[in-house]
């Protein structure tokens, strides 16, 4: 397959650090066929299918980018057949250390001790491998949650990073979901990685929650949009008393997502947010 390679690079204020512009500036991208990243402190190399590649979809991106006072410059040409996501996965994906309390690294990287948790992964994307902030806002918010004897959902499971997590600290029944094709491939063979057999790793989206009955925990790290749409599917999943933890959206809005659950009777709050990245959790207390 043919590939287009953007090198994206940023006038921006000194307060604003490169990391984060690139953190938002690839979220944006992956929502337009964008699907792989290279990162540095510069800019941002981005690479897409030129099947996939529609310079009006950009152009409104770039206009709309929700970060302000940035100005975003690019230049763009074509490369020969690669697996980028296997450029992306050799060479940007670097151990991620949360404290002594869990470590996330890929099977090519040397084991470490003194880490309560370990989680191994093979990625095939720049998310959901802990590098990502919100990512490792969510792990944070799993470490020091009793899930021994819980049932735990992950929603738009990715990797599985918090799945195989949830099942570490010692969950009952854990599910991953996630509705694209390759993530659910990923997913099982990470919880093969860390013999994690029983995850229940489904290729579906949210309508078909209701089938897996009801979580007293449900992580749903995706975007703002698809998390507006299907809080319902979520909070119908959730027992009384249960926790939703919601991210992959920006602090601004936190709002929008807040009111969201309030409209299905859900109390919210900030957990933490990080690089303009939030974290918020719901409870159901009906």
């Amino acid at each position: 397959m043919e590939y287009y390679e953007f090198r994206f690079t940023y006038d921006h204020p000194a307060t604003m650090d490169a990391d984060t512009i690139n953190d938002v500036l690839a979220a944006e991208l992956g929502a337009i066929g964008f699907d792989s990243f290279a990162p540095d402190t510069d800019g941002l190399n981005a690479y897409v299918p030129v099947a996939d590649y529609h310079p009006e979809s950009l152009a409104q991106l770039l206009a709309d980018f929700p970060l302000s006072d940035i100005v975003i410059r690019y230049t763009h040409t074509s490369v020969p057949d690669r697996d980028w996501n296997e450029e992306w996965e050799k060479n940007y994906f670097q151990p991620v250390r949360i404290g002594h309390e869990c470590l996330i690294r890929a099977s090519f990287h040397q084991p470490e001790e003194g880490f309560a948790h370990t989680i191994v992964i093979d990625p095939r994307m720049a998310f959901g491998t802990g590098n990502h902030a919100t990512t490792e806002q969510m792990v944070r918010a799993i470490l020091p949650l009793d899930l021994h004897g819980r049932e735990v959902l992950d929603m738009g499971c990715g990797t599985a990073v918090l799945a195989i997590l949830a099942a570490q600290k010692g969950a009952h029944r854990v599910v991953a979901i996630d509705n694209d094709e390759w993530a659910y491939r990923n997913a099982i063979e990470n919880c093969r990685l860390n013999n994690t057999p029983d995850i229940h790793v489904l290729h579906c989206g949210a309508e078909q929650i209701a089938a897996c009955g009801t979580f007293d925990y449900i992580f749903a790290n995706i975007n703002r949009n698809i998390l507006l749409r299907d809080i319902s599917h979520y909070v119908s999943a959730l027992r009384s008393g249960g926790r939703l933890y919601l991210s992959g959206f920006y602090e601004s809005d936190v709002s929008t997502i807040a009111q969201e659950c309030r409209s299905q009777r859900m109390t919210s709050s900030l957990y933490s947010s990080r690089n303009e990245w939030a974290v918020v959790v719901a409870a159901r207390e009906w």
